[in-house]
């Protein structure tokens, strides 16, 4: 993907509270085609990526994997505003994300960032997910893609015995404790002013009991552990989020022997397992 000077991109939104509040409005809306957009962002700012690497622990000032998270989640809204939808934005739930490193970055250079929406057909139980996919390019060079499912509507539950939790296999690698204004600090950093988020009494208008982090914190906070103590930046990885982790909570990180797979838990339960890759051509399933 190639584009000059006179493209008619427009440019990469801000993610702000104002462009939250637009999804409150935005109806639902008969689709008759391909559902995807495309939006130009001029730089990356380091002083941002500062700011973030100096938030999770990253060691030194290079652009982390999970950086790039932010800049495809920006993306992806933006695509969700400007198309139409079959869905509500406003109580999507995030199952998934996969990121990858394709090529150099190079802060200074123009990306564009084409985000497609994808419908997959409803699940046996009557599940529906939606699939945004980014891919950011500079030029011609594919240079990071994202992939984040989230979850449309639930499918119809079945009786069964909840078992007792199995242990987590692999090594503790370390723990952190939420404060109980993290989600306002995170959504600060990212943009993300979900009010899940922020204060309990949003989380309740939004019919949780309590605030939760943001999943891609827990997947930065992970990351940034796995590179201290490997030395590694990752290229590749793989998440999914499998259960809540509220604000105030203590979360542990696990890695089991062999790939790098990582498990958060929390309340002696796995609540985000991730696989993490040296290079985006790295097998993660």
């Amino acid at each position: 993907m190639s584009t000059s000077p006179h493209d008619p991109l427009s440019p990469l939104p801000p993610s702000s509270r104002l462009r939250l509040a637009r999804t409150l409005f935005k109806r639902r809306a008969p689709v008759g085609g391909p559902i995807e957009a495309s939006f130009r962002l001029a730089r990356i700012d380091l002083d941002h990526v500062r700011r973030y690497n100096a938030a999770f622990g990253f060691p030194g000032s290079a652009i982390p994997l999970t950086y790039l998270y932010l800049l495809a989640q920006r993306a992806q809204l933006a695509t969700m505003l400007a198309r139409p939808l079959p869905f509500r934005i406003p109580g999507l739930i995030h199952v998934d994300n996969a990121l990858a490193i394709h090529g150099e970055i190079r802060p200074e250079a123009p990306l564009v960032l084409h985000t497609t929406v994808g419908l997959p057909p409803p699940a046996g139980n009557g599940a529906l997910l939606c699939v945004l996919a980014t891919r950011a390019f500079d030029g011609e060079q594919l240079v990071f893609s994202c992939d984040s499912t989230y979850l449309v509507k639930r499918g119809a539950r079945t009786p069964r015995h909840s078992p007792a939790p199995a242990p987590v296999p692999g090594s503790e690698l370390g723990s952190w404790t939420l404060a109980a204004d993290a989600g306002r600090r995170y959504a600060a950093l990212s943009g993300d002013w979900n009010p899940i988020h922020l204060w309990r009494w949003s989380a309740r208008l939004m019919g949780l009991r309590a605030p939760i982090i943001h999943g891609m914190h827990t997947v930065a906070m992970a990351c940034a552990h796995w590179q201290r103590i490997s030395g590694k930046p990752a290229a590749a990885l793989a998440c999914r989020f499998k259960r809540p982790v509220p604000l105030g909570a203590r979360v542990t990180l696990s890695g089991a022997a062999g790939p790098s797979r990582l498990t958060a838990v929390c309340n002696g339960r796995p609540a985000v397992e991730c696989t993490i890759g040296m290079h985006s051509s790295a097998s993660l399933v």
